[in-house]
């Protein structure tokens, strides 16, 4: 320990190599392979699905280039074929040794078994298929449009389209033994790019449930019992990975991430407090399931979450020869989470790693999405990524060691998913609030499951942030990062900077007309039910805390969008709304009357 347009599926349960058969959940998918016959634009697809999917890419035709210093051409010309493929062997091993990067491959070269046995070892295979009349079409013109590239060989021939359909014929049985193919015909390269990326996430989403699910379990969340683990399944378009949840989980850690294909060492991020409670038994399930262990150990509290420690943590990774088989397990609440899995996803450019939240803020929102990152002195996660875990585990029990006002404070996380996306769970939680104080295992096994369900289904269609609708999940949190920013985030706990942010949001929406009086009431009912804050002056500590101090960090914040600061409001409750045009002098009177309060 150390401290501080048209698809066809071709996905096969099983694979023929050879002697025997291949169980595919053996395989460690680390890319993207994208193949098929010359023209049917490899190349361009495979680096607009790069850019998509936010992965490197990787053309072995111009590592061959490369590699040989002279063109394709030149090297068939003067060595002949078996020079050619020689380096494009040893081209494509350098490339598997690559982790989540789309390479596009030569036509010919998964005819070679070599190539192939490496490439779906490493990787899914998606073919771009086309018919000879469109192959030839394309390489037409690419010819005429630029003279001297390799199409031209193929059109040399006395009969051109005759050579490309023999061509293509012998190669059939090849490009028939992948894992998808995509007719692109009558598509453009965005359209083929949209249909590989979709083939992926389903091809994912196939490996990790072999089997079908039952209709409890496809549809988790509410459905899920207090005797099951699996809560609900994040599903976005490059990642699918499952959310377990239930009581004594943590000594199923270590079968839990070799039944996900993980490899390697597990190195475990955590901090003083957790480690203490758990690290041993969590060291003790990963070596039971044959995982070499070690652990590096950084002070609570959100001051850890900085670059300066993930700078301490990459020279411990760098010291122990850490390598992009192995594995963070990042063991603790938020400020962990988000701290080990930045590192996660820059280290090596990124490693795998896994998410065992002991808070009920983790559990319920910092471990489902992705989101890591470091805080900046000037705001609240402005340095980050969106970098998925490969799993999450989350072992109810754990909250029962939590202090109090920490495990307080993680309610308002699911009381704002209630708020802003799903009336009925509000009305669930106003039911079942003395139970859920109480930590009745029942009834906080089945809210947490469904807070983790709403989470998940939002980040399931919105990875990114790029289409608006997960910013719904940052209801209160324009005023919540304000605040936290404007103490240097020793005074208030999330939750609690968050069960304000929200009451400030409540009343914005009431001034400007969006939201009744009595669900304002509501809203604050519920908090208050929960121990929450509905002021800054309910938070101990020291009270001078000037409003143009908390504006000024609030205009900060990573939600601005075009200097204007995206507000999520209510219209009602479950139903919130995205807005850019709040007046600033409603802002300043709400916060006052936060701050004031």
């Amino acid at each position: 320990m150390t401290s501080c347009g048209a698809a066809v599926a071709l996905t096969r349960l099983f694979q023929y190599t050879g002697d025997d058969y291949h169980n595919p959940m053996d395989r460690r998918i680390a890319n993207l392979v994208i193949t098929g016959f010359s023209g049917t634009g490899k190349s361009l697809v495979a680096r607009e699905v790069a850019r998509r999917m936010g992965w490197g890419f990787l053309d072995t035709d111009d590592e061959i280039v490369r590699y040989g210093g002279r063109a394709i051409a030149e090297v068939f010309a003067r060595e002949g074929e078996d020079r050619f493929r020689e380096m494009e062997r040893e081209v494509v091993s350098r490339a598997c040794r690559q982790r989540e990067t789309v390479i596009a491959v030569g036509g010919g070269a998964i005819v070679d078994p070599q190539n192939y046995q490496l490439l779906s070892q490493r990787g899914f295979i998606i073919c771009l298929e086309a018919r000879p009349e469109t192959i030839y079409e394309r390489l037409f013109s690419q010819a005429a449009a630029n003279p001297g590239t390799e199409a031209r060989p193929l059109l040399a021939a006395d009969d051109p389209l005759g050579r490309i359909r023999e061509l293509k014929a012998s190669r059939q049985p090849y490009y028939a033994n992948v894992d998808w193919t995509v007719h692109t015909d009558n598509l453009i390269v965005g359209e083929v790019a949209e249909e590989v990326v979709r083939a992926w996430s389903l091809l994912q989403r196939a490996r990790s449930q072999p089997g079908p699910l039952p209709a409890r379990e496809r549809q988790p969340g509410p459905h899920v019992e207090a005797g099951d683990d699996l809560a609900c399944v994040v599903e976005t378009a490059t990642h699918s990975y499952p959310v377990f949840l239930g009581h004594g989980l943590l000594d199923a850690l270590g079968d839990k991430l070799r039944q996900a294909s993980l490899t390697g060492s597990a190195i475990i991020i955590s901090d003083d407090n957790v480690f203490s409670l758990y690290g041993d038994r969590v060291e003790r399930s990963l070596r039971d399931a044959g995982f070499a262990v070690d652990s590096f150990v950084v002070p609570p509290g959100e001051e850890t979450k900085s670059i300066t420690c993930a700078s301490g943590i990459y020279d411990y990774l760098v010291r122990h020869r850490v390598e992009r088989e192995d594995i963070i397990v990042a063991l603790g609440g938020g400020v962990v989470g988000d701290l080990a899995g930045f590192v996660a996803a820059t280290y090596l450019r990124g490693v795998p790693w896994v998410v065992v939240p002991t808070s009920l803020i983790a559990m319920v929102d910092a471990s489902i999405g992705g989101k890591v990152g470091v805080d900046h002195p000037e705001g609240k996660n402005l340095i980050g990524s969106f970098y998925q875990p490969r799993l999450v585990l989350a072992d109810c029990q754990t909250l029962t060691s939590l202090p109090r006002r920490e495990l307080i404070s993680g309610w308002a996380e699911v009381i704002k998913h209630g708020l802003a996306l799903d009336a009925e769970f509000f009305d669930r939680l106003e039911a079942d609030a003395d139970r859920l104080m109480g930590l009745d295992p029942e009834a906080l096994v089945r809210t947490i499951a469904r807070s983790a369900a709403i989470k998940a289904r939002v980040v399931s269609r919105d990875e990114r942030e790029k289409e608006g609708k997960r910013v719904i999940l940052n209801y209160g949190h324009t005023i919540a990062h304000g605040l936290e920013a404007a103490t240097g985030y020793r005074r208030f706990l999330h939750g609690e900077a968050v069960a304000i942010g929200m009451m400030g949001a409540a009343r914005l929406s009431q001034r400007l007309g969006f939201l009744s009086p009595g669900a304002v009431s509501r809203q604050q009912g519920l908090l208050r039910r929960f121990g929450l804050p509905g002021s800054v002056g309910e938070v101990g500590g020291d009270p001078e805390l000037s409003v143009s101090t908390v504006v000024g960090a609030m205009e900060l914040d990573k939600k601005t969008r075009g200097k204007a600061t995206r507000w999520v409001l209510l219209e009602d409750i479950g139903r919130a709304v995205v807005r850019s045009d709040v007046p600033r002098e409603d802002v300043l009177d709400v916060v006052q009357e936060l701050v004031e309060s």
